[in-house]
Parts: structure tokens; sequence; C-alpha cells
């Protein structure tokens, strides 16, 4: 198995980024700060999955929300 030890996303699945980042900001902050009708209309985890999957650029948007909001957590 590969190690990408300079990768802090390695191992975390799209999904738990989803679900980490909407119990910990929810739905309403996630739109505001992405925006994105995902997020803004109708939200849900599976419907999120299917669009950030197929937009790259939205994905790493999440990605890097993701990694901020858990540096930000780490530092409290």
């Amino acid at each position: 198995m590969n190690s990408q030890p300079n990768n802090p996303l390695h191992g975390v699945k799209l999904e738990e980024i989803l679900i980490y980042l909407e119990e910990n900001l929810g739905w309403k902050t996630l739109g505001e700060k992405i925006k994105i009708r995902c997020f803004t209309t109708d939200p849900s985890v599976k419907s999120s999955l299917s669009f950030l999957r197929k937009t790259p650029w939205a994905r790493e948007k999440v990605e890097e929300l993701y990694l901020k909001t858990k540096l930000k957590e780490a530092k409290n």
C-alpha cells in the first residue's frame, strides 16, 4: 500500500468529509461558505456526493473547508 504522508486527506472519504462538515457547520453555513446549490436547495449528503464527484472545483473547495475546520478544531 502506498503511503502519502504529505496528503492530509489520504484515507478520508468524501462522504466522511461531508458528514463532518454538516454536523459541525450545518447546511446553511456550508451554503454560505461554498455557494453551490447542493448545499442551499434541499441539501442532502447523497445529492451533494453526486455533485461533488462530478465537479472537481467544488470538491476542492469542500476539502479546503474541511481542512480549515479540522485545523481550527485542533487549535481549540
